[in-house]
């Protein structure tokens, strides 16, 4: 069993373990540039980042900027990244985010989560990230590995709705640290805290501060 820590210090400590297990934990969606970052954030709803990686190439070698892409047709759109899924409102709302950029921030990406909110497609997840991983901003993505190993480890308790998970986590960890934390989070929840095998808790660097580590063991025999 994890020793008797608040989830302040609990967070901490998962902070320090997890920068030492992935110290080059970064965003798993390929992007050189700010709003190549907006759509693919957007086709990964539902879908890999792996799979996206491998749609946006086409997608950028035909529409190479924001005013190409705002140019296209949305069924033009779908074409290409009909392999993410849901590909016909991913389409409608990355033609109209693309337009909205061209006619109102010339051709960039607003720097403010508000501003990035009103967007259509856009979440707090996808605002958060590009605050975070673009403009260097404190940011907490609460996607489904975060959520996920947010309750396990006993950061949240039974907590299960984002923008929920997302204030909690904001209590306890430093603001300068939760963007790092939560692509730490992807890794490590992909890797070893898993979603659809059983947790690999023997060799799971948390386990010294998991309230859940050996239950997963347990609840097999």
């Amino acid at each position: 069993m994890a020793e008797e820590l608040s989830k302040k210090e609990r967070a901490l400590r998962v902070i320090a373990l997890l920068k030492e297990e992935y110290p080059d934990a970064d965003c798993t969606l390929d992007y050189d540039e700010a709003w190549k970052l907006l759509v693919s954030v957007r086709l990964a709803a539902q879908c890999t980042d792996a799979r996206v990686n491998l749609v946006v190439p086409e997608l950028y070698a035909k529409f190479p900027d924001v005013a190409a892409l705002a140019a296209a047709e949305p069924e033009e759109i779908e074409e290409i990244i009909r392999p993410c899924g849901f590909y016909h409102s991913k389409a409608k709302d990355i033609s109209a985010c693309m337009r909205i950029l061209r006619d109102r921030y010339g051709g960039k990406v607003p720097e403010t989560f508000d501003e990035l909110l009103a967007l259509p497609g856009v979440g707090r997840k996808s605002a958060n990230l590009i605050m975070g991983d673009v403009y260097g901003q404190p940011a907490i993505v609460t996607d489904t590995h975060c959520i996920r190993l947010a309750n396990r480890i006993g950061l949240v308790d039974g907590i299960k709705e984002p923008a929920k998970v997302e204030r909690e986590l904001w209590k306890i960890i430093p603001p300068e640290e939760g963007n790092a934390l939560c692509h730490r989070f992807v890794e490590h929840g992909r890797a070893v805290c898993t979603a659809r095998t059983k947790p690999y808790c023997d060799k799971c660097c948390l386990a010294e501060v998991c309230v859940s580590h050996g239950s997963f063991s347990l609840a097999m025999t």
